[in-house]
């Protein structure tokens, strides 16, 4: 039961650690989206126009 109580406890710099934690994942998340648009876009992009071509 005392190990329990201890466990539930946590000091506050862990908490926030895991609030910086989460916030870098989410930084690193973006920049890899950012990276996917700007390398497949101008070839997505492309696809379009050349669709856009056909229809008219």
């Amino acid at each position: 039961m005392t190990k329990l109580l201890v466990r539930a406890k946590a000091p506050r710099s862990e908490i926030g650690a895991t609030a910086v934690e989460y916030g870098l994942l989410i930084a690193l998340i973006a920049a890899v989206i950012v990276g996917a648009v700007a390398a497949l876009g101008g070839p997505v992009m492309g696809l379009y126009e050349r669709a856009n071509w056909w229809d008219t």
